[in-house]
């Protein structure tokens, strides 16, 4: 499956649109991952642990659009984006990835 963030497949012709295609996950925060962070807070610098929460849950919700863009018969997906939202009042993050499935010449 092609990926891309523009909206053309380079070499390639977009033959048909087949529509939105979309991935989420919902992520809550850890109490034991929160204290490490929280002291990571004070000291400064990266927080390691929310960075590699996030990465997770961005590879989870791609891996969810590809999915839904595979069951639609699609060769790719173009104008890819992410977005996150707080959910459930600060206590879980929403990752969500979306784009065009479309078939290729």
């Amino acid at each position: 499956m092609i990926i891309s963030t523009t909206f053309d497949v380079h070499g390639r012709t977009v033959a048909q649109h087949l529509g939105l295609v979309r991935g989420n996950v919902v992520r809550s925060r850890f109490i034991g991952r929160d204290i490490v962070a929280g002291l990571r807070m004070i000291v400064g610098g990266e927080i390691h642990e929310y960075t590699k929460l996030l990465a997770e849950s961005r590879e989870q919700a791609l891996d969810r659009m590809v999915q839904h863009a595979q069951s639609l018969g699609a060769d790719a997906v173009i104008g890819v984006r992410f977005e996150t939202t707080d959910a459930g009042q600060g206590q879980a993050t929403e990752v969500l990835a979306y784009g065009t499935a479309v078939k290729l010449a």
